[in-house]
C-alpha cells in the first residue's frame, strides 16, 4: 500500500544581521587572546580561543562568505556594501553578489577584506587603529604562495596584527576528531562548497606531494539540480532558485550506494509513490482561471443573461401589443366590408396602401399567426422562469425593425450572447449539468523529486555526469593509495576520516566504504570515520590548536618574521601546510659584465 505523499514547503529562511557583539574582558586580560577566523569558499566562522569558561567554546560568528556593493538610488545616498547576513535573502542580489574565493584559494582581495572588517567589528574588537590580538587563520591545501603572501600583507600591513598562524581546515578537522586510540597516519577526504581534496596523512603530518583536488563540491551539485528541475518544470523557471537547491541538497538529497541499482528502484511505481519528495511552491489562489475568479465570472454571465432575459420578454410584449393593435385595425376594415360600406371600405384600402380584399385577409392571416406565436412564447418564457439561466438556452430576441430603440450597450451584449439564443425553440430544453473540470492549483505548483535526489550528490563519484573531464572520489582515492607502498596502504586506510559540508548527505559513509572494499585486496581491513560535525569541526580543531599553543612560538609568524622573510612565509606545525620556499636563479650583474666585453679581454670561461 502506497504511503501518504510527503508534500513539504520551502523555508525561504532569511539571514538575520549580525548583531555588535560586546566582548568580554576575558578576551583581553591579562593579554589578548587569540581569534580564530575559519575562512571558508561557503561560510566564515569566527570566535574566540579563551580558556576562561565565561567566553562561549563556539564560533559567535556564522555568515555568508558574500558581499554585495549597490551603486545606490539616483540622488540620494552613495554605494552601500552588504556583507554576509546583513544581505538578508541572496536571491534579489543574485547577480551582484561577488566572493574572495576562487576555487576555496582567496584571490579577491579587496572583498576578502569587507570579511575580515565585518568580523572584527560584529566581535567587538576595541583596539583603536589596529588589531592587537593574534589571528588563527584556515587556508587551502597547497595554497600559493602568492596567495598567503597577499593575506599576511594584509593582516600586517592594514590591521597590524602582533602574530598570525596558518592552517588547513581539513587538518584542524582531523585533529580535533582524533582520539587516544587513533593513529596519527590517515587518508582525509574534505569535500566543501567548491573543491573536493584527498588528503594523505603520514606520521602525524601532511605529504603534500600527493595530495589530489578534484574541482567539484556542493556549488557544482546546486547548479546541476537548479538545471535538472528547470528543464523538468518549465513553468516554473523562475521559481527554481539556487538558495531552494542549496536547501534541496542539504535536506533531501542522499548518497546512493549502488547508483546503477538505485535508479533501477526508482522506476518502480510503488517505490517512486513511497519515495518521492514534494516540495511546495508558494502561490495565490487569486490567480487567473482559479475556483474563486471562475465563480465570480460565472455570477456575471448569469446576470447578464438574466437581464437579457427580461429585455426579451420586454420587446415580446411590446411588440405582441403593436400586432394586436395593427391587427384590430385591419379587422375592422374587414368588417367595413362584410358590412357593405363600399366607400369607406375603399378610401381604407387607399390608407392602408393595398390594393384589394385578398390582400387584406392575407395580411390579417399573416399577423393573426404573428401574434399567437408571440403568446406562446410569452408562455413559454414564462414557465423557464424558474430553470437556471446558465443550464438553458434562452430564445434569440424578435428584434422588430421597427419596434422600440434600444441602447447600444444592449446591443452589444446581445452580439456577445447571440450564439447562446437558437432562432426557434418549439419546446423547453432540459437543463443540462455543467461539467468543471477538476484541476489542482497547488499540486500544479510542487516540485516532485524522485531521482534528482541522488543524481545531484552524484557527481562527485561520477563528474561525467555535468561533462566534466575529471575523475571522481573513488578513482583520485585509488590513485593516492597506489602512489604509497603496500604498508603504507594498510596504514592509511585504517583511518579514512571524512570532513567538510557536502560529506553531510546520508549514506556517503557507506558509499566509501564499498568503493574501498571492491579496490582494496581480499580480507583486508579499513576503517571509515565521519567528522562530529563536518562543518564546524574545522573551527573548533582550530580553537583547539590555539589553546595549545597560545604561549609557544612554534606556528605563530611575527611581524618581524613577516618583515625579514615575505608575507609567503609559513612556519609549519601539525596541522599547516608545508612551506616550500621561492628560489629564483641567480644572476650576474650586468655592470660587471659590460668592461670585459668592451676590452675584449678576459677568459670567457671565467666569471666577470
Amino acid at each position: 500500500m502506497a504511503a501518504p505523499a510527503r508534500v513539504f514547503a520551502f523555508r525561504d529562511a532569511r539571514w538575520a544581521p549580525d548583531p555588535v557583539l560586546e566582548p568580554s574582558a576575558a578576551v583581553r586580560s591579562p593579554q589578548p587572546v587569540p581569534l580564530v577566523i575559519d575562512n571558508g569558499s561557503f561560510q566564515t566562522r569566527a570566535g574566540w580561543a579563551c580558556p576562561d569558561p565565561s567566553v562561549p567554546a563556539e564560533p559567535l560568528l556564522r555568515f555568508r562568505s558574500l558581499a554585495a556593493r549597490s551603486r545606490g538610488a539616483r540622488g540620494g545616498a552613495g554605494a552601500e556594501t552588504q556583507v554576509g547576513n546583513d544581505l538578508g535573502s541572496p536571491e534579489p542580489l543574485r547577480w551582484l553578489l561577488r566572493s574572495p574565493f576562487d576555487r576555496n584559494v582567496p584571490v579577491q582581495l579587496e572583498l576578502q577584506e569587507l570579511l575580515l572588517d565585518h568580523v572584527f567589528q560584529r566581535l567587538g574588537v576595541s583596539s583603536q587603529g589596529c588589531v592587537d590580538h593574534p589571528i588563527v587563520l584556515t587556508e587551502a591545501v597547497c595554497n600559493p604562495l602568492y596567495s598567503r603572501q597577499m593575506m599576511s600583507e594584509l593582516l600586517f600591513e592594514c590591521y597590524q596584527v602582533p602574530k598570525v598562524s596558518y592552517g588547513v581546515d581539513s587538518l584542524y578537522s582531523f585533529y580535533h576528531n582524533r582520539r587516544q586510540n587513533w593513529p596519527c597516519s590517515g587518508l582525509v577526504i574534505s569535500s566543501g562548497y567548491q573543491c573536493t581534496h584527498i588528503l594523505p596523512v603520514l606520521e602525524g603530518r601532511l605529504d603534500a606531494k600527493n595530495c589530489k583536488r578534484i574541482n567539484l563540491g556542493g556549488c557544482q551539485a546546486a547548479v546541476y539540480l537548479q538545471r535538472l528541475l528547470q528543464l523538468k518544470y518549465p513553468g516554473h523557471f523562475a521559481a527554481v532558485t539556487l538558495s531552494r537547491m542549496e536547501e534541496i541538497l542539504h535536506e533531501h538529497s542522499y548518497i546512493a550506494q549502488d547508483y546503477i541499482e538505485e535508479l533501477q528502484k526508482w522506476r518502480c511505481p510503488e517505490y517512486y509513490e513511497n519515495n518521492v519528495h514534494k516540495m511546495q511552491l508558494p502561490f495565490s489562489n487569486k490567480l487567473l482561471g482559479s475556483t474563486v475568479a471562475s465563480e465570480e465570472k460565472q455570477e456575471k454571465r448569469q446576470q447578464q443573461l438574466r437581464r437579457l432575459q427580461e429585455l426579451n420578454a420586454r420587446r415580446r410584449e411590446e411588440k405582441l401589443q403593436l400586432d394586436q393593435e395593427r391587427l384590430d385595425r385591419l379587422l375592422y376594415v374587414q368588417e367595413l366590408l362584410e358590412d357593405g360600406q363600399m366607400d369607406q371600405f375603399h378610401k381604407a384600402l387607399v390608407e392602408l396602401n393595398m390594393d384589394s380584399a385578398e390582400e387584406l385577409q392575407s395580411y390579417i392571416n399573416k399577423l393573426s399567426l404573428s401574434v399567437e406565436q408571440t403568446k406562446q412564447k410569452i408562455l413559454q418564457s414564462e414557465a423557464n422562469i424558474e430553470v437556471d439561466v446558465v443550464d438553458s438556452k434562452p430564445e434569440t430576441p424578435d428584434l422588430d425593425p421597427l419596434g422600440s430603440e434600444q441602447s447600444l450597450e444592449d446591443v452589444e451584449s446581445i452580439n456577445e450572447f447571440e450564439p447562446l439564443f437558437a432562432e426557434e425553440q418549439p419546446e423547453v430544453e432540459k437543463p443540462v449539468a455543467a461539467v468543471q473540470p477538476v484541476f489542482n492549483l497547488a499540486e500544479y505548483h510542487q516540485l516532485f523529486l524522485g531521482t534528482e535526489r541522488i543524481r545531484a550528490p552524484e557527481i562527485i563519484f561520477q563528474p561525467s555526469l555535468i561533462g566534466e573531464d575529471q575523475a571522481g572520489v573513488a578513482e583520485t582515492m585509488q590513485y593516492v593509495l597506489e602512489r604509497y607502498s603496500k604498508e603504507q596502504q594498510a596504514i592509511l586506510v585504517q583511518n579514512v576520516f571524512l570532513t567538510g559540508g557536502n560529506t553531510m548527505y546520508p549514506g556517503l559513509k557507506a558509499r566509501i566504504q564499498k568503493e574501498l572494499l571492491e579496490m582494496r585486496p581480499f580480507q583486508s581491513s579499513f576503517e571509515v570515520h565521519l567528522a562530529s560535525s563536518p562543518v564546524l569541526d574545522a573551527w573548533y580543531g582550530a580553537r583547539d590548536w590555539a589553546l595549545e599553543y597560545m604561549t609557544r612560538e612554534e606556528g605563530w609568524i611575527s611581524r618581524k618574521d613577516y618583515e625579514e622573510k615575505g608575507g609567503e612565509y609559513l612556519k609549519e606545525h601539525c596541522a599547516s601546510n608545508v612551506y616550500v620556499p621561492i628560489r629564483l636563479p641567480k644572476q650576474a650583474p650586468r655592470a660587471a659584465e659590460a668592461p670585459g666585453r668592451a676590452s675584449g679581454q678576459g677568459n670567457p670561461g671565467e666569471p666577470a
